[in-house]
């Protein structure tokens, strides 16, 4: 009877000695008393791994960062809403390409006149052209947005991390503080304020909305703080003896500061909104200045004869404060990792 035969040891693809890579569908071994199935579909790609059959560098384990990143890129509302808002920013920069003409300029003989050539919007109450103004006005509405929503997002990330990470006394004052301001109307405030200003440049409207805007950026921060500053390598650090601008720096502020993000992102529109709201209340923005606004506010008057000249700029307006919504909630889905 003969001996059995020893089974041939199989071999890696790529290994000396000749032998034959296994075909798909195939089990190889693992080199640790196991065996994994080669088979895979058409098209597939294996990464490698340290030890692996393509013997390459071990794969970068990827961030919340670029993991976020990736989703944005295959979201169609990010897509969209980031689109709308670089051709917002586009004419907001230079006007010029899209409107060739002065949103000063008006013709008494023209007011209330429907589109005509060159004027697909038509005339307002004072003959000024709808669409030249409704181009302009993009300009100060998301110059105030912009600047309104960095001042805050410093301002409220400053003083709430640092209460949220030192705590105590400093924090206890702060938090009455942003009750304070809380309790302030957000209109009726700015009636208020911005009733006593004569200058009709942006400043004033962003500082107002600076100085009632960074409480709710503030609480947002300080929270996220305090349960970063609670992780592992937070204490870790501190157990190696890290001092408190690095442990805030380098640990904590890159894992706190994606709400913060998310809320500024999403309040960007609403401070738009909020600068037509008090333009048209006529504490805002003033003329000559150029405003959705104040458009929105002259063509109220005049809609029965002529609401084409609030139509567009409440259109524009519209659209925009959209735009900025949609970003924010996508980016708010992309960063918190309980969504996906």
């Amino acid at each position: 009877m003969p001996e059995p035969q020893a089974p041939e040891p199989s071999r890696r693809p790529g290994a000396s000695g000749g032998g034959r890579a296994p075909e798909d569908g195939a089990i190889a071994a693992t080199g640790m008393g196991g065996a994994m199935d080669l088979a895979t579909s058409e098209g597939a790609t294996v990464e490698s791994s340290p030890g692996g059959p393509a013997g390459g560098p071990a794969d970068k384990p990827r961030s919340l960062w670029s993991d976020a990143w990736r989703d944005l890129r295959r979201n169609p509302v990010f897509i969209i809403a980031g689109l709308v808002i670089l051709f917002l920013v586009i004419i907001s920069i230079w006007p010029q390409l899209i409107a060739s003409g002065n949103p000063l300029s008006c013709d008494l003989s023209k007011r209330q006149q429907g589109s005509a050539p060159g004027h697909p919007f038509g005339f307002d109450g004072q003959g000024c052209d709808v669409y030249t103004r409704t181009v302009y006005g993009a300009r100060n509405s998301i110059t105030v947005g912009v600047c309104a929503t960095v001042g805050v997002a410093l301002l409220g990330s400053v003083l709430g991390g640092l209460a949220g990470f030192f705590g105590g006394f400093w924090d206890s004052i702060l938090s009455r503080i942003t009750d304070i301001f809380f309790a302030i109307p957000v209109v009726l405030g700015g009636l208020v304020l911005l009733s006593v200003v004569s200058s009709n440049t942006v400043w004033p409207v962003i500082g107002f909305m600076v100085l009632l805007g960074w409480p709710q950026i503030s609480r947002i921060a300080r929270g996220s703080v305090i349960t970063a500053k609670q992780n592992d390598y937070v204490q870790a650090a501190r157990a190696l003896g890290a001092s408190n601008s690095r442990m805030l720096l380098r640990h904590i502020t890159p894992n706190a500061v994606a709400p913060v993000i998310v809320v500024a992102t999403i309040a960007l529109g609403t401070y738009i909104a909020l600068e037509a709201t008090l333009s048209y209340l006529g504490v805002g923005l003033k003329p000559p200045a150029v405003s959705w606004g104040i458009d929105i506010s002259s063509a109220s008057a005049n809609i029965r004869n002529a609401p084409h000249a609030l139509l567009w700029p409440s259109g524009a307006l519209a659209i925009t404060v959209l735009a900025f919504i949609m970003l924010g909630d996508a980016v708010r889905d992309a960063l918190d990792p309980k969504l996906r």
